[in-house]
């Protein structure tokens, strides 16, 4: 079917009560907070003038590529494209979920279809078109040419300003010219577009809207905490590798100081008005946060701290150990499990597991002590991980050994220093009563079977570690890993493709296994069958406060062989544009690689034959 049809909701809109909110501002004046900042935009206000631009059927679902009005500024009209979606023959109303896409994305088809395959109504809008030509959405057929995309009119919140997510200033194409105000900020034009998307929503024949949900990824994790924070019909919010506070904040680490977002304009009022810790307390909905430990988007300590300022609603987390910006089935599938729970009054997930760290235990050794939620589902397994490194993006996560107890679990934190912070958190892995399908998305398996639910994250401060004076037991070796624990201090890219898989580890950033003066590194491995492969190095990952970020690379043949081989390399072996590196000090990552493409490297990647290699150890000699 292909049409394209425009027409007004307008009678459904008294149908519904205003959104609470306080007295607007004087007249004239700038927002002071959150509050004051939303108190006289009324998502309901304006018809939302849907125009349908195609409707089609596959899958059991109805699709929609459709167009709806946000509003008028400086008098021309804006209008958001998005794909809508809902099961075909549906027969009674259902809840709903909005999709947020992230940064240089669009919308989505397939987190429609995956919504709608359980049972939703759902919509994923493209905030980040402005009629600038790019099709409106992702998919394998691929959006018609000259479909109408998200056109924003006379102002851009659209990457094209990317200015515009840090200023409060007056400048070409923002909201306002005059005057320094949050207005003026991408942030707000965009949670204003996300918000009459819930109307959008809300007004559908198919949708209760009694029952809302929003999710987001990356930028669209930040749109989902300022639409959470602002608009009270969410009943269900899942943020990921986003939305966390304080990034206008300067945060001190080891070797200087950084920080996210530096303001243009009043940093304070920026705080007050448009900081995501300033949106937290007035969450008045369920939140579960899907992200990675290394994130460097999402810093996974101010992650903690912006959710503890949600009062009275439920919150979760599920981390992903190693990673950046990506996630792994048992911490994605958290997210159909939450708004079954929450929208649909599905099985409940399991509570934050209680987690208590002592400086001091019994024989003097640090100890982290975790007990489960085992009331709901059972327990599968515990991992618990401990760090000495302040940075978020950049500290090595050290795998303790977990211990089952009477009453839950627990895990020795072996120390080496009484002169570095102390973090630690634990993943609790529960069995499903039954797999997830998990498929209609990409890069993650059919069949999930389990779930995973984080601890809350606990630390001490250098100082509360000199004064409790643990016994240190943990000794600096010259040996990064042997590998008797499989790849569990490591994480893969491109897993499963041979040709491009890469596996990386930031156990050379620890200072239990920094490189000696002097050093060489060593790599023993089998390789059956001949092939190139890539040693790399990155030094200052995510630290700019500490020097340069370079990455250098050691590339080498092997002879196919089924007998163990070692390579040994020395700082001269590695190359980058500026030259070898000068020092082991600073190396943040090592990356173990089929293939890696880097500056200067036009060849293609050799298709890899027989089985991968199987390393053996890796180590300083």
């Amino acid at each position: 079917m292909n049409t394209r049809r425009r027409f007004l909701r307008t009678s459904s809109v008294l149908a519904f009560p205003l959104i609470t909110a306080r007295a607007a501002p004087e007249t004239g004046s700038v927002p002071r907070d959150v509050d004051e900042l939303w108190a006289d935009f009324d998502p309901r206000r304006d018809p939302i003038e849907v125009e349908v631009i195609r409707e089609w059927r596959e899958e059991g679902g109805v699709f929609r590529l459709v167009r709806y009005l946000i509003g008028h500024f400086k008098g021309k009209p804006a209008r958001m494209a998005a794909i809508y979606g809902f099961p075909e023959g549906a027969t009674e109303r259902l809840p709903a979920v909005m999709h947020i896409h992230g940064g240089g994305q669009r919308a989505f088809l397939h987190e429609v279809k995956f919504l709608v395959g359980r049972g939703y109504a759902a919509l994923s809008v493209n905030w980040g078109g402005n009629g600038d030509g790019e099709p409106p959405f992702n998919s394998p057929d691929g959006a018609q040419p000259g479909d109408p995309n998200t056109d924003w009119g006379a102002v851009d919140p659209s990457q094209l300003n990317v200015q515009g997510y840090s200023s409060l200033l007056p400048g070409p194409g923002q909201f306002f010219e005059d005057r320094e105000h949050p207005k003026n900020n991408n942030w707000y034009l965009l949670t204003l577009g996300c918000r009459r998307g819930l109307t959008f929503l809300e007004q559908q024949p198919e949708v209760d809207a009694s029952r809302l949900g929003v999710h987001g990824y990356s930028m669209g994790g930040n749109l989902t905490m300022y639409v959470a924070g602002c608009d009270d019909r969410v009943k269900a919010a899942v943020p990921a590798v986003g939305g966390s506070g304080w990034r206008w904040q300067p945060h001190e680490f080891l070797g200087g100081a950084t920080q996210q977002d530096r303001i243009r304009g009043d940093t304070g009022l920026f705080a007050r008005t448009l900081s995501f810790e300033s949106y937290a307390p007035r969450i008045s909905c369920p939140v579960l946060h899907r992200s990675a430990t290394n994130d460097f988007h999402g810093w996974m300590d101010d992650v903690y701290r912006t959710n503890a300022l949600i009062k009275g609603q439920p919150t979760r987390f599920s981390w992903a150990p190693h990673l950046n910006h990506r996630l792994l089935p048992e911490v994605a599938v958290t997210l159909p499990l939450w708004f079954d729970q929450h929208l649909k009054g599905g099985m409940p997930l399991p509570e934050t597991p209680v987690s208590q760290l002592q400086l001091n235990s019994r024989d003097g050794v640090p100890l982290m002590r975790v007990i489960p939620d085992a009331s709901r589902l059972p327990v599968a397994r515990v991992e618990i991980y401990y760090s000495v490194d302040p940075d978020p993006r950049a500290r090595f996560w050290r795998s303790a050994e977990v211990v089952k107890e009477a009453d839950g679990y627990s895990a020795q934190l072996p120390l080496h220093s009484h002169d570095l912070p102390l973090f630690a958190f634990a993943n609790v892995h529960h069995t499903l009563p039954e797999p997830v399908s998990m498929a209609k998305l990409p890069g993650l398996p059919a069949q999930v079977r389990e779930v995973c639910i984080s601890s809350l994250l606990q630390s001490c401060t250098a100082d509360e570690v000199r004064q409790a004076s643990p016994t240190l037991t943990a000794r600096v070796s010259t040996l990064i890993d042997d590998f008797t624990h499989g790849q569990r201090d490591w994480y893969a890219l491109n897993a499963g493709n041979l040709t491009h898989q890469q596996l990386w580890t930031r156990k050379v950033t620890d200072p239990l296994h920094r490189a000696p003066e002097g050093a060489k590194l060593s790599l023993t491995l089998r390789m059956p069958q001949t092939h190139r492969f890539s040693v790399v190095l990155q030094q200052n990952e995510w630290r700019s406060y500490r020097g340069t970020r370079q990455t250098f690379v050691c590339t080498r043949e092997f002879a196919g062989s089924d007998a163990p081989q070692t390579l040994t390399l020395e700082l001269g072996d590695f190359t980058s544009p500026d030259g070898p590196p000068k020092t082991w000090d600073g190396m943040d990552q090592l990356g173990l690689c089929a293939h890696f493409p880097h500056k200067g490297d036009t060849g293609q990647a050799p298709l890899w034959k027989g089985p991968a290699p199987e390393f053996l150890r890796v180590a300083w000699v």
